[in-house]
């Protein structure tokens, strides 16, 4: 461990899109995709060298935003609207609001992580549990536990100090979770690479409002379900040189499941003119 002049300190801000709900009330049907039930449910967080700076400049952004006339009459940047006026929330934002938070974040020494999960494979998977089990209930805290063991568990970047904040949905049974996924990933990295990570966790539920750096979290956890959920790799792709992994848990290649795209291996097509999509 270093000095406590030299400790070394990481910053995650954690979020994730779409719901981990499979079934109907009755717990029969299978409602992934309809209208309220999300396709994927996916887990992300972002590395940010300097959250300080980052949260000064999404609130200059926004105050200026605010003052610009051009958005004086738009509902969404009213004080009372509870949208962009009081926090940049993607889904809600503004296309032009969008695109200057983008090239905002663009600017920043951030790397983003995630983690998808096909929910139509998971619900066929918990069906033929529960007919070679018929005593098997499905958990939603069992998925979120193992997304986030997949998210923290790989060998990357480590520091004397890790503080983690996470967008806080209300929901103690899940804040429980994180933290025991947590402590179940530096088990399961020692298992893995034969050592164990030396470092303090600290960890904090957040708001996004009172935390402006989840509200760039979200901005990429919103363009990576674009592209899973509607087929829209642009805003993704535009934040690409900022992901370090994104891991598709359920997809084939061949007779391996799971894939994992990085800076050399991008999840969008590439370009119609590249070599690369020509075969060559």
């Amino acid at each position: 461990m270093a000095e406590n002049s030299e400790r070394e300190k990481l910053e995650y801000f954690i979020d994730e899109a779409g719901s981990i709900t499979l079934f109907d009330r009755r717990g029969k049907q299978i409602i992934v995709g309809q209208e309220g039930c999300s396709k994927f449910f996916m887990p992300g967080k972002i590395r940010v060298a300097d959250p300080e700076l980052l949260r000064i400049e999404l609130v200059n952004l926004r105050q200026e935003l605010m003052s610009d006339p051009y958005f004086r009459n738009i509902p969404s940047m009213q004080p009372g609207g509870g949208k962009t006026a009081i926090l940049f929330h993607a889904k809600d934002d503004r296309p032009e609001v969008r695109r200057e938070v983008l090239k905002l974040i663009l600017r920043h020494d951030i790397r983003f992580y995630g983690v998808v999960r096909n929910k139509t494979d998971l619900a066929n998977f918990v069906l033929q549990r529960n007919v070679e089990d018929p005593k098997y209930h499905f958990n939603e805290n069992e998925v979120y536990h193992t997304l986030t063991r997949e998210l923290f568990g790989r060998l990357r970047q480590t520091a004397d100090e890790l503080n983690l904040v996470f967008a806080s949905r209300g929901n103690t049974t899940r804040n429980q979770a994180l933290r025991e996924a947590l402590r179940q990933a530096d088990d399961d990295f020692k298992r893995k690479f034969g050592f164990a990570r030396e470092h303090t966790i600290s960890i904090e539920a957040k708001g996004s409002r009172e935390e402006p750096c989840l509200q760039a979290c979200d901005y990429f956890m919103w363009a990576l379900q674009r592209h899973f959920e509607q087929g829209e790799s642009g805003f993704i792709e535009m934040l690409w040189s900022k992901v370090g992994e994104i891991v598709d848990l359920d997809k084939h290649e061949g007779h391996i499941r799971g894939v994992i795209y990085g800076p050399k291996r991008p999840i969008f097509p590439p370009p119609s003119d590249s070599p690369s999509s020509t075969g060559v």
